[in-house]
């Protein structure tokens, strides 16, 4: 078996632009004051500065992850997690079936929603899914009768699953579309009261009797005249009724 390639991880680019800036801070300050303690404390304000936007930013990546439920998804049997994503389509309008918990041939989950079935096959992991997932719910897919394939993680995948996804056209849920379509789920959709819905259907101001056409029905538009102000029946030249105010 070929050795696995790990992903390599990401820089910070928000650590990499403070240690930038508190750089420059040291020599720019440097460069005018010629003093080492001046341009170390500058860079020790810069530093400061960046140390609490991380804390700060750590601290609403971390109230969003507590928002979207992901610690709970995290501690759930594979078993639980395609109960728990069925009940997460099914509130996006998707028809779900869970599939048997043994025999399934790869497929964890069908999905069918305005004539489109979709294969489903769901990781729980802890480490990264192989290409195993891939190969398993490409061939579930054939059995099934699906016109698509997906794999759903609350993890992520290997380079090897990525690049066989790619060529077999299966769709990869990893860990950060996962967050985002739970936040989508447990946000709160804003209730109208019968009466707000009334009012939005009904754009249109009633008009008072007075206000309409006694010849037609139509309503009388206020019009400046040479005999001063006058209302015109808003079906004129069709029906002339005219009147003074």
């Amino acid at each position: 078996m070929a050795k696995r390639r790990r992903r390599k991880k990401k820089e910070d680019p928000v650590a990499a632009l403070i240690m930038l800036v508190m750089v420059g801070a040291f020599f720019s300050t440097f460069s005018s004051t010629q003093s080492f303690a001046a341009a170390g404390l500058a860079a020790g304000l810069v530093f400061a500065a960046g140390v609490g936007i991380i804390i700060f930013i750590g601290m609403l990546k971390s109230e969003r992850l507590k928002r979207s439920g992901i610690a709970e998804v995290d501690k759930m049997d594979g078993r639980k997690f395609e109960h728990y994503l069925g009940h997460m389509f099914r509130a996006q309008g998707y028809h779900t079936e869970v599939t048997q918990a043994a025999g399934d041939y790869g497929v964890d989950l069908l999905l069918t929603k305005q004539g489109r079935k979709i294969a489903v096959q769901a990781k729980r992991y802890t480490g990264n899914v192989g290409l195993e997932a891939v190969q398993q719910v490409q061939a579930g897919k054939a059995h099934y009768g699906a016109s698509e394939a997906w794999v759903i993680t609350n993890s992520n995948y290997t380079d090897q699953a990525y690049t066989l996804a790619k060529s077999n056209g299966v769709r990869l849920i990893a860990r950060n579309e996962l967050i985002e379509m739970m936040l989508k789920m447990n946000t709160p959709q804003k209730q109208t009261s019968p009466q707000q819905e009334a009012t939005t259907k009904s754009s249109a101001p009633l008009q008072k009797k007075d206000d309409l056409c006694v010849d037609c029905g139509s309503i009388m538009i206020k019009r400046k005249s040479s005999k001063g102000m006058v209302t015109v029946c808003s079906n004129y030249p069709i029906c002339k009724n005219i009147r003074a105010i």
